[in-house]
């Protein structure tokens, strides 16, 4: 009867948060709160006075419009969330609408847009793993830990979902246990209508195993199928759980009760779910339930570790010190470290960027990363082997190609603590949008590496030439977009990007090469801008660009010189960082009042901020060389230095 109180607890105080903002989704809450009683009664382990406890599982709801009932058992835990948080569900505050990494107490990660979450989870699952061997000694299991999800049909339905499933059987990832909210009704109606899947086949086919619970209500046969998981040695779980959404109200199985408000009907479920209690009134035997049966487990289980732990430290201090560092995750770059890469010569700026990671991760074991079965292109290859389920070591992650999910699954990878990377062709950064927008809410440092940066990729043709890309990457709050113009600054940006806490950075790299420049420098390539080329008297106007138009600038300054022009060069590789510069810096380097034009092949859309004179693209490429495809659309020296004097 008490277990049945507190699901109900659980039930109604996200009911009722819902009716109170009159914005939600009642029908997961009432149909998927017995399997989330489940989970953290039985079995998650976490110590809600250390929320980042590095050894606790994870929670992971994936179906992230059900963030009524997450807040409910965590309030009910004793999470920071009150009941006054709870009636202010979905304003400004401590309960967003969807769940907030990094907002609220409790959540794992940003979760809401479909697929993302379980994407996150497998993330969290593969970190979990690599740190386990890496740390883990006998009688010292430092990292063990499982990834608990909730997904519901939406999320299956999304490719990003099925990209990540598929790596995680793959790498048989036995620690990720997801539990499917299978209630047959989505938004518009039936599941029936826009599928007809059989789960177990296609689960069992991508190296996972398959549980099913025929009642959602029946917590026994909940707890025993996640047992049953636990036990596996080589597969992740999927658990189909046949619910009832909106279980309890008039409208229980349709999907009238997916997302609206119960209203006045909530009086018909509290008459058929026998509750008792006004709107936000839990009985205290309620909240000692679950803090006999969540809270004092977690926080014995903390205690148990830290003791483990200390002892840990002194049998193995080396191990331990370096732990802390993971977790710290608080690191500096040496700019010696890269002395030794050669810039003697023109080089593609992914090639550079090859040997800076092999460097940083020669150094920095925290470092794990890898491309979309592009690694020979993008040179974005983690060290110490492919990392897989006899090689958790390697560093190395063969995404294949899912560029969907892998942005997902590194921003798992770094809300585990580790430092990450992907790499992908730009133009491919569309399929990894969500993902990258994500990392940008939730303030993570992930690094997303893309190359083939322009119109120079050449014979493959407009369909792998980037136009819109920068402009769109560059719109997002928080996300630092670094274009490099040569090897200096390629260094400085993988710096930049690696030293930063609280903003992914996208690293933008050539195919062709460049020229390196005796000029470029991490300090202007901090500040987001600088003066890469000095007029050499008097300022006759500015040339500003970011990447290899750097050099084509660079050499117009010469033909525009010997013209009896004195123009000044400006690199600016990251307006996210010349913006957070002084104004008088700004002015320093960006004069008003002085002809400038900037020049980028892409979108021009970026550059209107600076100047209204912007040499750029407002079509797609050509397939043909890289060199041709710049000459025919107007991106050589002499046609830059013929545009800047037609100005007037």
């Amino acid at each position: 009867m008490l277990n049945k109180k507190s699901v109900d607890a659980i039930r109604f105080l996200g009911v009722d948060a819902i009716n109170n903002a009159n914005s939600g989704h009642p029908g997961i809450v009432l149909g998927a709160a017995p399997m989330a009683y489940s989970i953290f009664t039985n079995h998650l382990n976490v110590n809600v006075g250390k929320p980042k406890w590095a050894n606790r599982d994870r929670f992971v709801l994936s179906a992230g419009h059900g963030s009524a009932m997450l807040y409910a058992i965590n309030h009910l835990i004793g999470y920071n969330i009150t009941i006054e948080d709870l009636k202010n569900f979905r304003k400004v505050g401590n309960t967003p609408g969807h769940p907030e990494y990094g907002h609220t107490d409790g959540v794992e990660t940003t979760s809401g847009p479909l697929g993302q979450g379980i994407s996150n989870a497998v993330g969290m699952a593969i970190a979990e793993s690599h740190m386990a061997k890496r740390f883990n000694k006998e009688g010292f299991n430092v990292i063990d830990h499982h990834t608990y999800v909730i997904v519901g049909d939406g999320d299956l339905q999304e490719g990003v979902a099925l990209e990540a499933i598929s790596l995680a059987g793959h790498l048989k990832l036995n620690k990720l246990i997801v539990l499917f909210d299978s209630n047959d009704i989505q938004l518009d109606g039936p599941v029936n209508l826009a599928i007809t899947e059989n789960h177990k086949q296609k689960f069992e086919a991508q190296n996972w195993n398959y549980l099913l619970v025929k009642d959602g209500e029946d917590l026994e046969a909940i707890n025993d199928a996640i047992n049953k998981a636990k036990e596996s040695v080589d597969k992740p779980t999927l658990i189909e759980v046949k619910t009832i959404i909106g279980r309890g109200a008039t409208k229980e199985g349709t999907s009238s009760v997916h997302g609206s408000p119960l209203g006045a009907d909530v009086e018909v479920l509290r008459k058929n779910l026998d509750w008792e209690f006004a709107p936000f009134e839990i009985s205290k035997e309620i909240y000692d339930n679950f803090n006999n049966l969540v809270t004092k487990r977690g926080k014995n289980s903390y205690i148990k570790w830290a003791e483990m732990f200390a002892k840990y430290e002194l049998a193995y201090p080396e191990e331990a010190k370096l732990f802390n560092e993971f977790i710290k995750n608080d690191y500096k770059l040496d700019l010696k470290e890269f002395d030794e890469i050669d810039q003697s010569k023109p080089t593609a700026t992914r090639n550079i960027n090859g040997e800076v990671i092999k460097i940083i991760s020669k150094k920095h074991l925290n470092i794990i990363g890898g491309s979309a079965d592009l690694t020979s292109s993008t040179k974005a290859k983690g060290a110490d082997g492919n990392y897989g389920p006899d090689t958790l070591l390697g560093r190395n992650i063969n995404y294949g190609v899912r560029e969907h999910a892998m942005g997902a699954i590194a921003n798992g990878i770094a809300l585990s603590g580790l430092r990450t990377f992907t790499g992908a062709f730009f133009v491919f950064s569309d399929y990894m949008k969500p993902a990258v927008r994500l990392a940008a809410i939730m303030n993570l440092p992930t690094t997303f590496v893309f190359t083939h940066d322009s119109i120079a990729v050449g014979e493959d043709g407009p369909t792998h030439q980037p136009i819109e890309q920068l402009a769109g990457l560059r719109a997002i709050p928080n996300l630092n977009v670094i274009r490099p113009a040569d090897a200096n600054e390629t260094i400085a940006a993988w710096k930049i990007a690696y030293e930063a806490t609280t903003t992914p950075t996208c690293l933008i790299f050539t195919r062709q090469n460049v020229d390196n420049f005796t000029t470029s420098n991490y300090e202007g390539v901090k500040k987001g801008a600088y003066i890469i080329g000095k007029e050499n008297k008097k300022l006759d106007g500015i040339l500003l660009a970011s990447g290899s138009e750097v050099s084509l600038a660079m050499k117009a300054k010469e033909i525009l010189y010997k013209e009896g022009l004195d123009v000044r060069v400006v690199s600016m590789p990251s307006m996210f960082d010349f913006e957070r510069q002084s104004n008088e810096y700004k002015l320093e380097v960006l004069p008003n009042n002085v002809k400038t034009l900037a020049v980028e092949m892409a979108s021009p859309m970026s550059w209107y901020k600076y100047t209204k004179n912007v040499m750029g693209l407002n079509r797609f490429g050509l397939s043909t060389d890289g060199d041709t495809a710049m000459a025919d659309l107007g991106f050589t020296p002499e046609n830059l230095a013929k545009t800047f004097k037609e100005i007037k």
